[in-house]
């Protein structure tokens, strides 16, 4: 797999637009446990960022990254905005050549794991994005990252309980609810081995 910057480039286009297209969805996820708002501020930031890799295509992986994390952070309302700026622009800066190693994209993908954890305070366990961005970066480093792993990774959070943001309100009101955070971080992985499978 060659992680350069077109491949970077179309990852985060595919994974936008499955966000765009997912946007009813992950907001009815988001009404039985948050705000209901995190399909409409998700798809309003990557409908910008489409326009910007568009306006002013990056010229590295670093910069496709720095590009996702800056317009996410400043176009993306509620709680996911900060968590997923974080997360690419941790990546970002962990990314020191044009084109990437699987294991130097791993490195990245560690990295931005630890901008979120950073950002949101939280940890595996907690009924969030995270949920999924773990057991899938342990899954790549085994070579073993599969649909099935990402959705399995996703329908665990069905059964925990929120302790970590507006569904932590609801306390054991909110197990038996998809978590809609690790729902996006899903469509975002599943984009990702859509590049691998081209």
């Amino acid at each position: 797999m060659n992680y350069n910057t077109q491949w970077a480039i179309q990852w985060l286009n595919d994974f936008s637009e499955r966000i765009i297209q997912n946007k009813q969805l992950l907001s009815d996820l988001d009404q039985a446990i948050g705000d209901g708002d995190h399909g409409i501020n998700m798809a309003r930031g990557l409908i910008e960022l489409q326009k910007a890799l568009g306006e002013k295509e990056p010229q590295s992986v670093k910069e496709a990254f720095k590009t996702a994390g800056m317009t996410i952070l400043s176009k993306v309302g509620g709680a996911s905005g900060p968590l997923y700026g974080s997360a690419f622009l941790a990546m970002s800066k962990a990314v020191e050549t044009d084109t990437l190693t699987e294991k130097q994209f791993i490195e990245a993908l560690e990295a931005g794991l630890a901008g979120i954890e950073h950002r949101g305070k939280s940890h595996a366990g907690e009924k969030t994005m995270i949920d999924v961005w773990e057991p899938v970066i342990h899954a790549l480093r085994q070579d073993e990252l599969t649909p099935d792993v990402i959705e399995a990774a996703l329908q665990k959070t069905k059964d925990l309980k929120a302790t970590k943001g507006r569904a932590s309100y609801l306390g054991d009101r909110s197990i038996g609810h998809l978590d809609p955070g690790a729902y996006s971080s899903a469509l975002l992985f599943k984009a990702l081995l859509a590049q691998e499978a081209k």
